[in-house]
């Protein structure tokens, strides 16, 4: 069984069509690279799939089931944007999740704490922004999830915190978890990908093995995606 099935999904906001009878189906086990240009569509099936947003048209399935109570227990997922309460500590953050969530592993995201050199007793408003994303990355791979989502997770970080970060989200999913990844910078990421899918105007242009990529194409994932959608 497929972790996520997506059949001929749609979705329009005020009658403009930003994803157009999208087919996708995500198995385990697999590193996902969701590739696209700005305004493709990335966010929004990312946003479908956790059920933060509902298709227009088709339906989107979480081992087998709609998505729902379930799908949300064991999606873990990091949004492009802050979302943490500025006015909390880094400890008191950590707490709240530990409460919500059954399968968050809070001796993990200590360490994970203390390997990204952030403090416990720091409050998020005194936080630089680099080191909020960092925070939000330790919380999603601190939870024992079946699928990680993680929209833009390099953006925010110096060129030097990047593979720390990569090494981070390789050495805390699960066994037979997967993870979707979707950015811009797929120099940095393409080396961990077993799997791309690079979206256009609202649809699926490509889905492909990374490998199978590499060798049609003769040449790096970011090569194929430059080439794919030049200007």
């Amino acid at each position: 069984m497929n972790l996520v099935e997506i059949k001929h999904v749609s979705k329009s906001f005020d009658k403009k069509k930003i994803l157009d009878d999208v087919n996708l189906k995500i198995p385990s086990g697999k590193i996902i690279g969701l590739l696209g240009k700005n305004g493709a569509g990335k966010s929004t099936l990312i946003k479908l799939i956790n059920g933060l947003l509902t298709p227009s048209e088709g339906e989107i399935l979480f081992k087998g089931k709609p998505i729902g109570v379930y799908s949300k227990a064991n999606i873990s997922y990091l949004p492009e944007r802050t979302y943490l309460d500025k006015s909390m500590k880094v400890k008191d953050v950590i707490e709240y999740f530990a409460e919500f969530y059954e399968n968050f592993d809070t001796e993990c995201a200590y360490t994970l704490l203390k390997d990204l050199k952030l403090d416990a007793e720091k409050r998020i408003i005194k936080m630089s922004k680099g080191m909020q994303e960092k925070l939000q990355l330790i919380l999603v791979m601190s939870r024992d999830a079946e699928l990680y989502i993680l929209d833009e997770p390099l953006s925010g970080v110096d060129p030097a915190t990047r593979d720390y970060i990569i090494d981070t989200i390789l050495s805390n999913f699960k066994e037979g978890s997967s993870i979707i990844i979707s950015t811009h910078l797929i120099s940095d990421i393409e080396r961990i990908l077993d799997e791309v899918v690079f979206i256009d105007e609202g649809k699926i242009v490509l889905a492909s093995s990374a490998d199978d990529l590499r060798n049609k194409e003769k040449s790096s994932i970011d090569e194929a995606f430059r080439r794919m959608f030049k200007c």
